[in-house]
């Protein structure tokens, strides 16, 4: 079994110092085998907003934590209108990772970034035809078993939230996405950029999308909530079972809420008993 801490939107320049010193605190405590960090390291992706979150990940790698990131779109320059188009993630391969669309292997799990952030789109995300068939590639090279997780910043759906009807749009070129998730039996989709906690069903929300479970991030440290309080997740994962334990901030601390299990029969997963807290199993 893996343990994976995800964090979601730090947006270094409109963060809480406090709640970053916390949640380096919680992922030394959890003590996880990966740290997956999908998105918007910055909030206007200048140099300085970088270096901060550079500092953070330092921090991270110097506590022995691997990690795996993909960018976001506020990840890619709004105003600077030269750079966001010729050179729109020079920053974040300077100061994250070169690798926009990263691989890790765990024992029983295989991971996969992929790179939705855009110049054009400014606020949403695509998947093209190329990475369609760069996701093909890693999955079908994946030992037979593993557990297979897809990490974007943008969620591939366009998600149901309560009495509020929905919640942003779907990933752009939706179907490239979908029907691969749906041929390769892709497990986990993980995503943020809404600031907003949650899990579905894959094929409740568009049927070809076949039988992953949508792990949802809040933001981590940002201050910019959208009526929920920071949060970030901490999952146990093994082939056909998944414990997700979603860490929420109260403004002194992070405390675990609804910590639920999730297991995979017959190509789809079923909710099942209450956990006690992943981190602390």
């Amino acid at each position: 079994m893996a343990r994976i801490v995800h964090l979601s939107d730090l947006h270094f320049g409109a963060h809480d110092e406090r709640i970053v010193a916390a949640v380096l605190a919680e992922v030394d405590s959890a003590a996880p085998d990966l740290v997956i960090i999908s998105g918007d390291f910055t909030q206007r992706a200048k140099t300085e907003q970088y270096q901060e979150a550079c500092r953070f990940l330092e921090k991270l790698r110097d506590a022995g934590h691997e990690m795996l990131a993909v960018p976001g779109n506020h990840d890619v320059p709004l105003y600077d209108v030269f750079r966001r188009f010729l050179s729109p993630l020079a920053r974040y391969k300077k100061y994250i990772d070169e690798t926009l669309c990263p691989w890790h292997r765990m024992d029983g799990v295989s991971v996969l970034g992929l790179n939705t952030a855009r110049s054009l789109t400014i606020k949403d995300g695509r998947i093209n035809s190329e990475q369609r068939d760069f996701v093909c590639r890693h999955f079908e090279e994946a030992p037979q078993g593993d557990l297979k997780v897809l990490v974007t910043h943008h969620p591939l759906f366009a998600l149901p939230v309560s009495d509020e009807g929905i919640l942003g749009r779907p990933v752009g070129r939706q179907e490239k996405a979908l029907d691969v998730v749906n041929e390769l039996g892709i497990d986990l989709l993980l995503a943020g950029h809404n600031h907003r906690a949650s899990t579905h069903h894959a094929r409740d929300l568009v049927t070809r999308a076949g039988g992953a479970l949508v792990v949802q991030a809040g933001t981590a440290t940002s201050v910019r909530t959208r009526e929920e309080e920071q949060s970030f997740n901490i999952l146990e994962v093994e082939p056909g079972a998944v414990a997700l334990g979603l860490k929420r901030w109260t403004g002194d601390s992070f405390e675990t809420a609804e910590p639920t299990r999730f297991t995979k029969e017959d190509g789809a997963w079923h909710r099942a008993e209450v956990l006690a807290d992943p981190a602390e199993a």
